[in-house]
C-alpha cells in the first residue's frame, strides 16, 4: 500500500510515496541481503574488517579505568553510527540491483559530489547524538556509581552488578540508551539509502525516514531488534562475526528501503 508524501515547497524533491511493510518484508530484505553477501563477500573482506578492528581498539582502550564506565555506552553507541558506516554497502546493493558492476572499488562511490554534502551532514547529526549519548551515560554513572568507592576493574564490575547504585545505573542507562536508539532508528532507517539513491536533501531524507517509521512503527521496531540481535551475535566470537553481519545488514537495509519507499 503506497502512501503519498509531499515534501512541501522543497525545490529539490518530487512527491514521494511510502508503503506499508510487515514482517514478511523484513524477511525478504534479510534474504536479499544474505544473497548479495554471498555474491560479493570476497571483494569486501578487507573492508568489513575495518569496523571490527576499530571496535576492538575502542574496547581495549576502555580497559583503562578512567573510561571503563563508558565501555558499554561506547559499544552501544557505535550502533548509532552503523547506518553511516554501511553507506558503501547501500551503494553496492544499488549497483547490483541495477545490473551494474559492484566490485569493492565502488564502495566509496557514495562520496561522489552529488551525495557527499547531505551524507556528511546526516553523519554529523548522528555523530552529535552519539556524543550526547556518551555525555548522558557519564552523567548517569556520576549520579549512581560515581560516589561508590571502586578498587580496580574487578571492583568496578562488582559495584555494577552487586550494588543498588549499580543496578540503578543499569536501569536508567538502558532506558536512556533505548530512547537514543529509537530516535536514531527513526531518523536513519531509510534516510542514508535514500540519499544514495536519489538527489534529495538531508531534510527530505530525514522526513521520509520519520514518515516510514510512523507508518510502520511495529515493523520498524522489529527491524531495530533484529539489527541489535544480529550485531550482538556477530560480536560474540571476538567481533569476527561482524565481518559477516555488517555487510549482510547493509545490503538488507538497502532492500528494506526499496520495499518501504516507492522509487
Amino acid at each position: 500500500m503506497a502512501i503519498a508524501l509531499h515534501s512541501g515547497t522543497a525545490p529539490d524533491t518530487d512527491d514521494i510515496a511510502i508503503r506499508r511493510i510487515d514482517l514478511n518484508d523484513l524477511r525478504t530484505a534479510l534474504r536479499e541481503g544474505w544473497r548479495a553477501f554471498g555474491e560479493k563477500r570476497g571483494d569486501l573482506l578487507f573492508v568489513v574488517l575495518i569496523y571490527p578492528v576499530v571496535a576492538l581498539v575502542a574496547a581495549l582502550t576502555s580497559a583503562n579505568m578512567s573510561i571503563l564506565p563508558l565501555l558499554v555506552p561506547l559499544a552501544g553507541g557505535a550502533l548509532l553510527l552503523g547506518p553511516s558506516a554501511a553507506s558503501g554497502f547501500y551503494e553496492l546493493a544499488r549497483r547490483r540491483q541495477a545490473g551494474l558492476d559492484a566490485g569493492w572499488s565502488h564502495f566509496f562511490d557514495v562520496y561522489r559530489i552529488s551525495t557527499v554534502e547531505p551524507l556528511t551532514g546526516l553523519t554529523a547529526l548522528i555523530g552529535t547524538l552519539f556524543l550526547v549519548w556518551l555525555a548522558a551515560a557519564w552523567m548517569i554513572y556520576a549520579a549512581t556509581l560515581g560516589a561508590v568507592p571502586i578498587d580496580g576493574v574487578a571492583g568496578f564490575f562488582h559495584a555494577v552488578f552487586a550494588t543498588r547504585a549499580g543496578w540503578d545505573m543499569i536501569v536508567f542507562g538502558n532506558l536512556v540508551g533505548l530512547g537514543f536508539a529509537m530516535v536514531v532508528l527513526a531518523m536513519a532507517v531509510v534516510s542514508f539509502p535514500m540519499l544514495i539513491d536519489r538527489p534529495v536533501g538531508m531534510a527530505v531524507a530525514l522526513r521520509t525516514s520519520l514518515r516510514v517509521t510512523l507508518a510502520n512503527p511495529l515493523t520498524i521496531a522489529a527491524w531495530g531488534m533484529i539489527v541489535v540481535a544480529l550485531l550482538v551475535l556477530g560480536a560474540l566470537p571476538g567481533l569476527v562475526g561482524l565481518g559477516v553481519v555488517l555487510p549482510v545488514l547493509g545490503y538488507a537495509t538497502w532492500h528494506l528501503y526499496t520495499l518501504a519507499v516507492v522509487r
